[in-house]
């Protein structure tokens, strides 16, 4: 098995993905700048393709701008606002939530830190990396089906599943792509990297890849 240069494949990578459509969580950052409307739209994005993601935040955040505001609406409300995203009855229940949660343990503000948005209703360890990472600029790693795939088909890594690729990465991945990589790789992974037939003809990083677990492609 080659060696894998993830130097340059970040630096390939990077300049590949700008080329595509702005993963959902980033577009909102970068049309708020709000770690309430960066953590609501996390919450909603999980197993949940880009596309229903974004409709879904933009008919809530038509309603919602904060915490109270959330607070206000019921939860049929929610869900009505929310559909069609996965498991939306749970997820409006953990909006519901969310408001009395931050005001109980945070004084009504969104915490900057993995293990305190763990506290949080409806967040796991992808949806809080992804919030420190995105909302805070602070280092972490988000790790989703593609960056766990991704990693391990690059020959990067070896893991059996998302939480240990995170521990891996913590350890081996430099610090200082701890922010973006999981923008590039979902963009990436939504793009080239499918799970099933993934785009290798035309991979910009084809020449550094060990295409681990690869049965077919284009």
């Amino acid at each position: 098995m080659k060696p894998v240069d993830i130097d340059a494949i970040y630096k390939i990578l990077k300049r590949e993905v700008e080329h595509y459509h702005v993963p959902v969580v980033d577009l909102v950052k970068i049309q708020t700048n709000d770690p309430f409307k960066i953590l609501v739209a996390t919450i909603l994005s999980a197993r949940t393709n880009d596309a229903t993601t974004a409709a879904a935040c933009k008919k809530l955040f038509g309603k919602v701008n904060t915490p109270k505001d959330l607070e206000r609406l019921d939860k049929k409300t929610i869900e009505r606002l929310i559909f069609p995203v996965g498991f939306y009855h749970t997820k409006a229940k953990h909006l519901k939530m969310l408001p009395h949660a931050l005001k109980e343990k945070f004084n009504g503000i969104i915490p900057s830190t993995v293990e305190e948005l763990l506290e949080l209703p409806g967040v796991g360890r992808k949806t809080a990396n992804l919030v420190v990472a995105i909302a805070f600029d602070k280092p972490a790693i988000c790790v989703d089906v593609h960056v766990h795939r991704i990693t391990n088909r690059l020959g990067y890594l070896k893991t059996k599943n998302p939480f240990e690729t995170e521990m891996a990465l913590r350890k081996k991945l430099p610090k200082k792509y701890w922010t973006t990589f999981n923008s590039i790789l979902v963009a990436f992974g939504q793009h080239l990297c499918r799970p099933t037939s993934p785009k290798c003809s035309i991979c910009p990083i084809k020449a550094h890849c060990n295409r681990i677990g690869v049965r077919s492609s284009r």
